[in-house]
């Protein structure tokens, strides 16, 4: 590449990272919209379980897009594999998704956010389902979350939960987790180097 070539690389990239802030900034003012519709609203138990808390907007693409690639280059991904988003608010990591070409599915009890995600996505995708009462955690190919409750041994009863359901072969996106303990399990694999993303191997691996 020739310098007349760099520059010209240097300044399609740079163009291509401005329009993806005005795209994020305008995702994100949308996000904030709806998190305060919900919130005041919420039907949650406050005192052991979060409202609707908007992941960050850059970080849940990356996350999902790097679980994608993963899966790509394991040759596992093909359009329409299943993913999850266990409390799944108003459903805005599921248009992620949706839009990597993932089937999506949500599970969601608060009837606020619940509300919205079923009007922004197909009403049958998101499910009115308490995480407890939810058996079919299996049945996906991604399983993403952000930390549902705020006391500790709830979540930490969830995490390894959610754990041991997971299907071998399954990618596991688990946000602000409270037990570090999967790092020593060797049922997982951390498949980024700075991301809370880990693949559950599968059972010859």
């Amino acid at each position: 590449m020739n310098r007349t070539e760099h520059d010209q690389y240097d300044l399609q990239t740079e163009k291509s990272s401005e329009e993806r802030d005005v795209l994020f900034g305008v995702i994100n003012r949308f996000i904030g919209y709806f998190t305060r519709q919900t919130v005041p609203r919420t039907g949650n138990d406050t005192t052991r379980e979060y409202p609707f808390v908007a992941m960050d907007t850059r970080q849940a693409y990356e996350q999902l897009a790097a679980a994608r690639c993963f899966l790509m280059e394991k040759g596992l991904f093909r359009p329409g594999l299943k993913c999850i988003d266990i409390g799944c608010g108003i459903g805005n990591i599921l248009l992620f998704a949706e839009m990597l070409e993932f089937s999506v599915f949500g599970i969601e009890k608060d009837p606020a956010s619940l509300a919205i995600a079923r009007g922004l996505l197909e009403p049958e995708q998101v499910d009115a389902t308490d995480i407890w009462e939810f058996d079919r955690v299996g049945d996906f190919d991604v399983v993403y979350y952000f930390r549902p409750f705020c006391e500790k041994g709830l979540q930490v009863r969830f995490e390894r939960w959610i754990e041991d359901q997971c299907r071998p072969g399954a990618v596991l996106i688990a946000n602000r987790k409270m037990d570090e303990a999967i790092d020593a399990d060797p049922r997982f694999l951390k498949i980024h180097e700075t991301l809370p993303i880990w693949w559950k191997r599968e059972e010859s691996s």
